[in-house]
């Protein structure tokens, strides 16, 4: 018998197995099934060649025009033309050796060509491609079975293993393989359309025309959202088990003196996702909620009244924040508003006033345990930290809310091990300043209720973005520098980002999004400044700051340039989120194009926060055509962070979104796309949560509770573990 469990060396054994694993980590029967074609070909559909780029490694379907022999003796060459109809590649043989392909190598034959592009004088070429030739009585029997049908499946392929192989052994696993069982049930694939398992699997690689090919894909598509959907219902529904203990506001409590305190009106956005967090608050039940919003939108004052309503109800709230300048910025920022509500015991605090603590990995000794002794008495009503408040000698009194900022840097264990350390099940509030498409909130935040504020507090400047394309006109970089010193001379301040740290030190969330070709390595903070200094903003107080310099030094940094001691503040992409300088109202972004666009959208709202017009520079070298620079034109247009943030999805890879990527493993979202499936990702999603309702364990859906174990154990959750 062959199931998906085969291992594949007993289903097939072959030289192609060992190149399978090496290559795509293929070792079962139902790896190579689910190790799908990336598209189908027809005969006599041939490959567009003008699309091929230098580097790829390709397969192409074309015929050949001409096949000659060129030079002499050992410096003979075959040099063979194959066409489309409209583009032209060559191919390459050389060496007498190969002189006997000119024989099968006819003018007219179409075949199925596999190598890597290069250019030689000026022209796309393979050098000793790999082929098979589509005619049938030239054909050994497996291939002449393999290329029977009128269309052909084309597989992601390596220089070790080409599409005809792979082909080759998906045709005979699909021979000898027994019916595939169906996790799904038969109630919920007939609501939705979809074919059963094991006819979408034989369809995906041997469809008798393209629509049963989409049929296929859509079935396995749903596969991969129904998974994910399943382990997110089942999230809620544990959390939901146990209660939680109601944290109900109080009249005369710090929540309301705060409020009466605030020197600004809230928005209306604030007013409602205020009100929903304060009933959710007062409930048994866990508040589970995701509160995204643009840039400056008042999440932290939302946030905060959350935590003194905890606070007022006798528990603690604790702020997880990334990196130790955010949490250091969120410390102060709270302490600030809070004024005298923040400063309990101490000289000029008010009577009902609470504490607020900072507890990161790199303090001193005797002030860390001393926030530690805070945290753990109760007197500190808010500890704001990173890391370093997961960690096990780290207690509370009374842990009521957690409130994570920009989630997307965290993994669901690690706010799970920070509510762990509360006595029952503290309300969760998970913050983002990235505007999440719905598809991406569905499938990575769907165990989370979802508020949104995209209403900007009243006061906000305008930010005009404009792209300053330095290899069509150089001297807009000038005019560049010299925005910056006319800003200084008003007495404004100005940042300017750069991707890496040093020539040889990244930051901790370096950048990556580049598609363009090799070129020089990024532009760095520890080059830029002294350039700056000596140059264009020679005069100007220069300030530094990036992750690797010690706590201390961050916090002079940014103290220094909050109180406006510092002009210009050089700085990676540490001061994405959280840095609040009113002042600030100009920001010049070098090598724009090497970071993301929703992270672009982030810098910026680093400006505008005070009265003052602000602008954004982007600095790029690409030229127009480039698609990363169309990115930069396409961020200057619009201020809508939800736009911006499709966008990103549409040109980034699933695997990426979804953090795969981030642990060197295959994603399993094959074919499921975020930026295209909205509708499949809310019926999955609509089925999951009933089907678990009514089975939250899945023990009566075995083949389901085991794929749903197969995901969490094998890929650690890595559709929801962000870290």
């Amino acid at each position: 018998m062959v199931g998906l469990d085969t291992a594949l060396s007993a289903a097939i054994g072959g030289r192609t197995v060992k190149p399978l694993e090496k290559a795509f980590g293929i070792t079962t029967v139902g790896d190579l099934l689910r190790h799908y074609p990336r598209r189908l070909a027809e005969r006599g559909e041939l490959t567009d060649l003008r699309e091929l780029k230098v580097g790829e490694d390709v397969t192409v379907l074309a015929e050949i025009k001409t096949c000659e022999t060129k030079g002499f003796r050992q410096s003979v060459r075959l040099q063979v033309i194959i066409t489309d109809g409209r583009g032209r590649l060559e191919l390459v043989f050389f060496g007498p050796r190969n002189q006997w392909r000119s024989k099968e190598l006819q003018p007219g034959v179409q075949g199925l060509f596999s190598g890597r592009v290069s250019e030689f004088n000026g022209k796309l070429q393979l050098t000793h491609p790999d082929y098979t030739l589509l005619r049938g009585a030239q054909l050994a029997e497996q291939e002449a079975d393999l290329y029977a049908g009128a269309l052909i499946a084309v597989y992601p392929a390596s220089k070790d293993i080409r599409s005809w192989v792979i082909g080759n052994s998906v045709n005979y696993v699909l021979d000898v393989l027994d019916p595939v069982p169906d996790p799904l049930p038969v109630e919920v694939r007939a609501r939705n359309g979809l074919m059963s398992l094991d006819e979408a699997l034989r369809a995906m690689h041997r469809p008798a025309s393209r629509g049963e090919w989409f049929q296929a894909r859509n079935r396995l598509a749903w596969d991969e959202a129904f998974a994910v959907q399943l382990v997110l219902a089942q999230r809620r529904k544990a959390a939901s088990v146990n209660p939680a203990i109601a944290r109900p506001p109080r009249a005369d409590g710090l929540r309301s003196a705060f409020e009466k305190s605030l020197p600004f009106e809230l928005t209306n956005g604030q007013l409602a996702v205020g009100q929903t967090l304060t009933e959710e608050l007062s409930g048994l039940e866990p508040m589970h909620r995701l509160l995204q919003g643009e840039v400056g939108s008042g999440k932290t004052v939302v946030a905060l009244q959350a935590m003194l309503q905890v606070v007022d109800a006798g528990g603690q709230a604790a702020l997880l924040a990334p990196t130790e300048v955010l949490a250091s910025q969120h410390a102060r920022t709270i302490e600030n508003m809070l004024g005298p509500l923040a400063h309990a015991g101490q000289l000029g605090g008010a009577d009902n006033a609470t504490r607020v603590v900072l507890l990161t990995g790199s303090l001193p000794t005797q002030t860390r345990r001393a926030a530690l002794l805070e945290a753990a008495s109760g007197s500190a009503g808010i500890v704001v930290g990173t890391h370093a408040l997961i960690q096990e000698h780290v207690q509370f009194a009374d842990l009521g809310l957690v409130v994570v900022d920009e989630q997307h840097r965290f993994g669901v264990e690690q706010r799970d091990a920070l509510r762990g350390k509360a006595a029952a099940p503290p309300h969760l509030l998970v913050m983002t300043a990235t505007p999440i498409p719905r598809t991406v909130a569905m499938t990575v935040f769907g165990d989370l209720e979802t508020s949104i504020l995209s209403e900007l507090p009243a006061g906000r400047s305008p930010i005009s973005t404009s792209v300053v394309p330095v290899a069509e006109k150089p001297a807009w970089l000038d005019r560049a520098w010299s925005r910056v010193r006319e800003e200084v001379e008003k007495g404004r301040q100005a940042y300017v980002v750069c991707p890496r740290i040093g020539a040889d030190v990244a930051e901790e969330d370096e950048p990556t999004l580049d598609d363009e070709p090799a070129r020089r390595p990024p532009l760095a903070v520890s080059d830029i400044a002294p350039m700056l200094a000596e140059g264009p903003l020679a005069g100007l107080r220069l300030g530094v700051l990036h992750g690797r310099l010690t706590s201390d030094e961050k916090d002079r940094v940014m103290s220094d340039f909050a109180a406006g001691s510092i002009d210009v503040l050089v700085a990676t992409t540490v001061v994405e989120v959280g840095v609040d300088v009113p002042n600030a109202s100009v920001m010049v972004v070098l090598d724009a194009e090497r970071f993301g666009v929703s992270q672009l959208h982030q810098l910026r709202g680093r400006i505008g926060r005070g009265e003052h017009p602000s602008v954004c520079l982007l600095v790029t070298e690409l030229p127009e055509a480039s698609p990363s620079r169309e990115r930069l034109d396409q961020v200057a247009a619009t201020q809508d962070g939800f736009a911006l943030a499709r966008l990103d999805l549409e040109t980034r890879r699933e695997g990426d979104i979804l953090g795969a990527a981030q642990s060197g493993r295959h994603s399993q979202l094959k074919l499921l796309s975020l930026a295209r499936d909205e509708k499949l990702i809310e019926a999955a999603r609509t089925e999951a949560f009933d089907l678990v309702a009514g089975d939250p364990g899945l023990t009566d859906h075995p083949l389901l509770a085991s794929q749903v174990a197969a995901l969490v154990a094998e890929e650690q959750a890595e559709y929801l573990d962000k870290a």
